[in-house]
């Protein structure tokens, strides 16, 4: 009879815990994707590229900052691309009227607003978040293209470009500081606030939730009202870089944004997950994203290989789950 098998010492258990559970796995995994990436493409490195990457992927980095406390909380905003879109709408028609700082102030206003209406609506009449966010989408973006007539708007004022959409604090574009700012906002949030407790409460049951004596409905109201914030700072972001309010912009943002989320191991079930996962899991897809594009693959074929990130993501973390 073979000798039985000794248990791994508790210092590999607990290695093991920590990679299977992302704290590690991710990092390795996204510093491995660099290495190789920079070994098989020398253009990933080189400055242009990094800073042309952190103002590529500062707008999804913004929605992800709002999008996984919905999926904390048990729900999920797939309007958020289609506000961002009509927030940037907006506030340039705006412009002529209340001048830059009122144009970016009526873009955080549209997407607060929007935000409030999909909370109310989801809280008031308990209809699911997949509902009322998805037709909150089709509205959102229709009237985009209603008030544009389907066209671009080009309106946007030079120093708006300039300082936030091509500008740099220390040499860190703006636009990446706006996400950066967005991430720790929500991190802060979700990690040190009474709101993120209950965040956390309502995604595990809300039933028990209400039976502590959290106020469910004013804290589900308040996680779409930040989505629609984020949403229309990241209109802000995006609008500036790309020199134009465009009513068909960041089309399908909102489902990468929900990729980010699951990549980064946040359970779609709710009650769990960190900024920190949403954060390795939305650098993830921007990489391969510009790897891509680096590489010159075509935008069909990328759709489908981000795609197959998505189905492989959410496979490893049931099996993750069910190995705990």
């Amino acid at each position: 009879m073979s000798a039985p098998t000794s248990p791994p010492p508790p210092h590999a258990r607990a290695l093991w815990n920590r990679l299977t559970a992302g704290q590690l796995g991710l990092p390795l995994f996204i510093v491995a994707v660099a290495v190789v990436t920079g070994l098989v493409e020398p253009r990933f490195w080189s400055i242009d590229n990094l800073l042309n990457l952190s103002r590529q992927v500062a707008p999804l980095m913004i929605l992800v900052a709002g999008q996984v406390f919905a999926v904390i909380a048990g729900g999920l905003d797939l309007s958020i691309a289609a506000v961002l879109a009509l927030s940037s709408v907006v506030g340039i028609l705006a412009l002529k009227e209340v001048g830059m700082i009122g144009g970016i102030a009526v873009m955080l206003a549209t997407g607060l607003g929007i935000g409030l209406v999909n909370g109310l609506i989801i809280v008031r009449f308990k209809v699911s978040p997949l509902i009322v966010t998805l037709g909150m989408l089709s509205i959102a973006r229709g009237l985009s293209l209603l008030v544009t007539g389907g066209l671009p708007l080009y309106d946007v004022p030079g120093p708006m470009v300039d300082r936030l959409g091509y500008g740099a604090v220390l040499g860190v574009p703006v636009p990446a500081l706006a996400a950066l700012v967005a991430l720790l906002f929500g991190a802060f949030l979700l990690r040190y606030t009474v709101f993120g407790r209950y965040v956390y409460a309502i995604g595990s049951s809300s039933t028990a939730a209400h039976n502590s004596g959290v106020d469910v409905g004013r804290t589900t109201v308040l996680v779409y009202v930040l989505c629609g914030g984020m949403a229309g700072l990241a209109g802000v972001v995006l609008t500036s870089w790309v020199s134009a309010a465009q009513p068909l912009a960041a089309q399908g943002l909102e489902l990468q944004s929900l990729a980010a989320v699951v990549v980064g191991g946040v359970a779609l079930t709710g009650g769990s997950g960190t900024m920190l996962q949403a954060f390795y899991g939305a650098l993830i897809l921007g990489m391969l994203s510009n790897v891509l594009n680096m590489a010159g693959v075509s935008s069909f074929l990328q759709t489908l290989l981000i795609g197959v990130v998505i189905v492989a993501a959410v496979i490893l973390d049931q099996l993750r789950r069910a190995h705990r």
